[in-house]
């Protein structure tokens, strides 16, 4: 009995000192810059300002749970690591093209998409860039959320000079720390939502760079454009703490066409509220892929993506936040086959191989299903 006992003190005194040492690994890790800097001094007291900061923290338009009625996180848990859940992940390489950015026409309006939500856009001589991710990984431990093959064939290197970095909220598979310390040399002005700034600021960007707005707002872009920002139905943050920055989808207004930047969103009614008062939408790019019946109020499933089209009154829409990484327990082409079905012809579809140049002055333009018969 006495043998027993102290088999089992030794073996909870190393447990208990393994869960220290974890304990203290784990807040060393987190004071590394990439996990970024809550907002503080002026910048906080402008955002406790706004009408959708309550409590504390910024609030949705509706109730948005962080897990659907019914799931927990223990159980999305066992079924992530105790079920199978095959082809999460291509094993072929994506088909895709390296189109020469640096040398683009300076009198073409294109859009490029790097895979996920990330892509650039040339419009009237202004180059934008949407949430960049160029690190390979898509969370802030190395290595654990890697992009597929063919997905990762642009650098930072391959992109011109940046006149507006676009970003729709902080977390790690839209704000990506390393591809935003190497673009510092590249990028004229930011745009964010209220509070992101703080990163940036943090990570070496000056102020004067950061233009940081509440749901609502305008920025002036120039040669007759308008970046308008508008609400979405998500959250943020880069630690334990939650909603402490404000994430944002935008309408991009030019002189001849509408675009909508959605981010990332779960369905709600202020889709069909800013097509009612931007639409009709020239070009809707919307999340669509690494959702979940679970997170459902979060992240859009490929059947509100179309409704979402519909309410924007989009006349093409673009579906993202897909093929480049695992978040989802879906198969990877999954979003991309729901959509199409659902959709059915109804709204036509851009839907581009990595890096293949999108035309935005034609409306005509087809693209094959590039996914059809990749393993």
């Amino acid at each position: 009995m006495k043998k027993t006992l102290k088999i089992f003190k030794y073996t909870m005194i190393i447990l208990l000192s393994l869960a220290l040492i974890l304990a203290i690994a784990t807040y060393f890790y987190m004071r590394s810059p990439k996990f970024g800097q809550v907002p503080s001094g002026k910048r906080l007291e402008r955002l406790q300002q706004s009408p959708n900061y309550k409590d504390g923290k910024f609030q949705n338009i509706s109730f948005t749970p962080d897990l659907t009625k019914g799931y927990s996180m223990l159980g999305i848990m066992f079924d992530m690591f105790f079920k199978d859940h095959p082809r999460r992940k291509p094993i072929d390489s994506l088909p895709s093209v390296k189109t020469d950015l640096l040398n683009l026409p300076t009198d073409s309006n294109v859009l490029v998409w790097f895979g996920h939500s990330s892509y650039f856009m040339q419009i009237k001589g202004k180059r934008f860039l949407v949430d960049p991710v160029f690190s390979g990984n898509a969370s802030p431990v190395p290595g654990t959320t890697k992009a597929f093959k063919g997905a990762d064939i642009y650098s930072v290197a391959d992109l011109p000079k940046i006149d507006f970095l676009v970003i729709s909220h902080d977390h790690y598979d839209h704000l990506d720390y390393e591809t935003i310390i190497e673009l510092k040399g590249k990028v004229d002005k930011v745009v964010c939502g209220l509070g992101v700034g703080e990163h940036f600021e943090y990570w070496g960007y000056k102020a004067d760079q950061l233009i940081e707005k509440d749901w609502h707002e305008k920025v002036d872009l120039g040669n007759g454009m308008i970046l308008n920002t508008v609400p979405g139905r998500h959250f943020s943050g880069r630690s334990f703490k939650r909603n402490n920055t404000l994430w944002t989808s935008y309408v991009l207004e030019t002189p001849k066409a509408k675009i909508f930047i959605g981010g990332d969103s779960g369905y709600d009614t202020h889709f069909a509220e800013i097509g009612n008062k931007f639409g009709p939408i020239d070009l809707a790019i919307l999340e669509n892929g690494q959702y979940n019946v679970a997170w459902q109020a979060i992240h859009t499933l490929p059947q509100e993506t179309v409704q979402a089209a519909k309410d924007l009154k989009a006349k093409r829409f673009f579906p993202v936040h897909s093929s480049k990484f695992t978040l989802g327990m879906h198969q990877w082409d999954e979003p991309l086959n729901e959509v199409t079905r659902i959709n059915n012809g109804q709204i036509p579809m851009v839907t581009p191989m990595i890096g293949e140049v999108v035309n935005l002055n034609d409306d005509q333009q087809v693209f094959k299903q590039w996914w059809k018969g990749v393993k």
